[in-house]
């Protein structure tokens, strides 16, 4: 059975915490779960039961993130990812996994590229690479609404703004998402001092997905109705990471970590373990799995 420790560190100036699940008959190196803008370290038990038994997980709340310390001002990636390097030097261990999630795929890309040799292995999932000028203002209406205290508004806006509402493509758990991420967004409002300045920065503080990456074993993966970035621009990001590979998850949009839970964990773990990884069917298809992407490698 693992344990759970909660460690609290700082970095300049700034305090924050993480929290770390135990595994004494580890297979692999410890994976660092990095999610939205507004998530913590309390929000991925979906994939703490899949990873727990092959390797310790750690989630954390970054400066501005949960109960850490609002950020300083200015760009934020150089603290959010010295934070980071201060989890894997805590943790007492030369490298770690990172899987990273929507803006969290942000922050574990330019991680690796500022300290490539302290990461084993990388996955990145509802890759943020190409946001459009609509959705930009689609943002910064939900955030004037969040500025305005009406936290209803809000989390509709940022719900909506995140998950694909098209009947015509078909979405697992659409609805049951749907009201996941919008209640997720309403708390946060409700209980993050940090939450407007959180999204604002998430806005206008882009993580930089240019220049590619080479020497860490990277798999990309999207859901094949993300709407956020759509998955040929996740493809694309995928190509230039040096050696990596890129799947789509069927029946699934952004939010494909709570639509098919299951199978990204899978994904996940057998990735994480140097074991053969293919892409998921979909919820209602016979067999272990789809025919990959074009770009699946």
């Amino acid at each position: 059975m693992s344990e759970e420790v909660i460690r609290s560190l700082s970095v300049r100036g700034v305090s924050y915490a993480y929290r770390v699940l135990r595994q004494p008959e580890r297979r692999t190196e410890p994976v660092l779960v990095l999610g939205g803008a507004l998530q913590g370290m309390f929000g991925w038990p979906q994939l703490e039961d899949r990873l727990g038994p092959v390797a310790e997980v750690v989630t954390a709340d970054l400066p501005g993130m949960g109960s850490a310390d609002a950020l300083p001002p200015g760009p934020s990636i150089d603290v959010l990812c010295a934070a980071i390097l201060g989890i894997i030097d805590d943790l007492g261990v030369p490298r770690i996994n990172v899987f990273g999630f929507s803006y969290g795929a942000g922050l574990a890309f330019g991680c690796a590229r500022r300290f490539p040799e302290r990461i084993a292995r990388l996955v990145l999932g509802g890759v943020p690479a190409h946001i459009t000028e609509e959705q930009v203002a689609h943002w910064r209406r939900a955030s004037a609404h969040l500025g305005d205290g009406d936290t209803d508004a809000f989390a509709t806006m940022v719900a909506e703004g995140l998950l694909c509402r098209d009947e015509s493509r078909p979405v697992a758990r659409r609805e049951l998402a749907y009201r996941y991420v919008r209640r997720a967004m309403l708390q946060a409002a409700l209980h993050s001092p940090h939450a407007v300045d959180s999204l604002q920065r998430a806005l206008t503080d882009r993580p930089d997905f240019s220049g590619g990456l080479s020497g860490i074993p990277t798999l990309v993966f999207s859901g094949e109705h993300d709407t956020v970035t759509e998955p040929s621009r996740q493809r694309d990001f995928a190509a230039t990471i040096a050696g990596s590979r890129f799947l789509t998850v069927p029946e699934a949009d952004h939010w494909v970590v709570l639509e098919r839970p299951e199978e990204v964990a899978d994904v996940a773990v057998r990735f994480f373990t140097d074991r053969p990884v293919e892409a998921p069917a979909g919820p209602g298809a016979a067999g272990a799995g789809a025919v990959a992407d074009p770009a699946w490698a």
